[in-house]
C-alpha cells in the first residue's frame, strides 16, 4: 500500500464520484478506478459499493475514513513541523488569495501581514478556492481566504465575508430595469464556467438553476471571467456575479453587460479564512491564528 492510494481512495470517498474525484486528483477515471480496486485487494475489504447511478461507502469503506485521514494528515504536516523544527528566526508563509476577493477583505489580509511582521513574512499566492484549500490542507499555505464550501475536518474556519449575488445579463434586453426575476432568463442559457477556477458553489448554483427551469447551458473551457462576459455580452446567455460595485469582478464587465438583483432568488457567496487546526493547537500558527481572529472578528456582509 503507498501514500496515493490513500490519497486517491480519501479523494472518492469524499465525492462518492469516480469522475469528479479524478477530475480533483488530474487524473483519468479508469485508473483511478484501477487505483481504488488495487487498494481493496490490499486490505482485503470492498470499500465502495458501486452502479450506475451512485457510489457509497461500505461498511468497511467506512471504517478506513477516519485512518486514512489521519495518516494523510500527518503525512501532510511533516513539511511544517520540519520547517518548525529548524527554522531560527522569523518564518515565511504563503497566504491563499482567490480570484475576486473584495477590496476590504484584501486591505484587512493587508492588515494581517503588518500585525505578525516580526514573527512571520506572509507572501500572497492566488488560485481558486478549490486548489487554496487542497494548498492548507498538504501545508503548502498556512492560511487561504476560500469561498464556502469547504468540506475537509481537518481545517478549521473563521467567517469573513458575505456577498450578494446578481445576475450578469445582456444590457440591452433589461433596458431600464434594476431588477431581474429568475424566470425572466429561462430563455438565456447559464454559462458553466471552467470547472478549475470556479467555487464548488457555483456547481450547486447550477443544479438549481436547472431545478428552477433554466435549462440551457453553455460550458466554457479555458477562459475566465472577462471571456464569460463576452459571451453575456453577445445576448444569449447570463451569469452570477458579486453585486457590490466595488467587487472587482466588476472589472470584467463589457459595453452589453450589466448585474441586476434578483426579485425571486437571493443567494449570497461566502468567504472564509481557513487553516489546518493541528497547525493552530500547539503548531507553527499559534501566533499568526490569534492575529487573524482579532482582525477577521467581524464578518463583512456586502
Amino acid at each position: 500500500m503507498e501514500i496515493f492510494h490513500l490519497r486517491y481512495f480519501v479523494a472518492v470517498a469524499e465525492e462518492l464520484n469516480f469522475s469528479a474525484a479524478a477530475r480533483r486528483l488530474h487524473m483519468a477515471t479508469s485508473p483511478l478506478s484501477q487505483r481504488i480496486k488495487d487498494l481493496e485487494h490490499e486490505v482485503d475489504h470492498r470499500l465502495f459499493e458501486r452502479d450506475t447511478h451512485s457510489v457509497t461507502l461500505t461498511p468497511a469503506g467506512e471504517a478506513l475514513l477516519p485512518i486514512a485521514r489521519d495518516v494523510l494528515e500527518q503525512i501532510n504536516s511533516v513539511p511544517w513541523r520540519l520547517r518548525e523544527a529548524t527554522a531560527p528566526g522569523r518564518s515565511t508563509m504563503f497566504v491563499g488569495i482567490p480570484l475576486g476577493v473584495h477590496p476590504r477583505v484584501r486591505d484587512l489580509a493587508d492588515t494581517l501581514c503588518e500585525r505578525v511582521r516580526e514573527a512571520y513574512e506572509l507572501r500572497c499566492w492566488p488560485g481558486s478556492s478549490r486548489a487554496l484549500i487542497g494548498g492548507v490542507g498538504e501545508g503548502r499555505l498556512a492560511l487561504a481566504l476560500v469561498r464556502l464550501p469547504v468540506t475537509d475536518p481537518a481545517l478549521d474556519l473563521l467567517p469573513v465575508m458575505s456577498e450578494t449575488l446578481g445576475a450578469v445579463v445582456p444590457a440591452d434586453r433589461f433596458t431600464g430595469r434594476d431588477s431581474v426575476a429568475l424566470t425572466e432568463l429561462a430563455d438565456l442559457s447559464f454559462i458553466v464556467a471552467p470547472k478549475e477556477g470556479r467555487p464548488a458553489y457555483f456547481d450547486e448554483l447550477d443544479r438549481e438553476m436547472f431545478e428552477r427551469g433554466v435549462r440551457k447551458r453553455i460550458d466554457l473551457t479555458d477562459t475566465d471571467y472577462s471571456g464569460i462576459a463576452e459571451i453575456v455580452s453577445s445576448g444569449m446567455a447570463f451569469y452570477f456575479s458579486l453585486l457590490n460595485a466595488e467587487s472587482p469582478l466588476h472589472g470584467y464587465a463589457r459595453k452589453n453587460t450589466r448585474v441586476l438583483p434578483f426579485t425571486d432568488f437571493e443567494r449570497r457567496l461566502e468567504t472564509v479564512l481557513v487553516w489546518r487546526r493541528d497547525r493552530a493547537s500547539g503548531g507553527d500558527l499559534d501566533e499568526l491564528v490569534d492575529a487573524a481572529r482579532e482582525i477577521f472578528a467581524e464578518p463583512l456582509h456586502v
